[in-house]
């Protein structure tokens, strides 16, 4: 393995795991937005407001996305790891 395949597989596994990572940062991120505004609006200011909807919708996203992520993961590993290590 020359450091070009290192650094072309590093590459690749780090763009997966944004692509994993996107729906679950992107769901907090809106759920943080909206909650802190009604916060805002309201004057309410209890934590587990912005901590209990956020947890549940992050859980939620996760159990549906999870197929997606198990794909991509495996279609990786698969396709670009085992030919490595196998030598192809």
């Amino acid at each position: 393995m020359d450091e070009n395949l290192i650094f072309d597989l590093t590459r690749q596994a780090l763009w997966i795991a944004v692509r994993m990572s996107a729906p679950l940062l992107v769901v907090a991120l809106v759920v943080g937005v909206v909650i802190g505004l009604f916060q805002a609006l309201t004057s309410v200011q209890e934590m587990t407001i912005t901590f209990v909807p956020k947890i549940a919708l992050m859980l939620a996203v996760f159990w549906v996305s999870m197929s997606f992520m198990t794909a991509t993961l495996a279609g990786f590993f698969t396709d670009q790891i085992l030919p490595r290590i196998a030598g192809f």
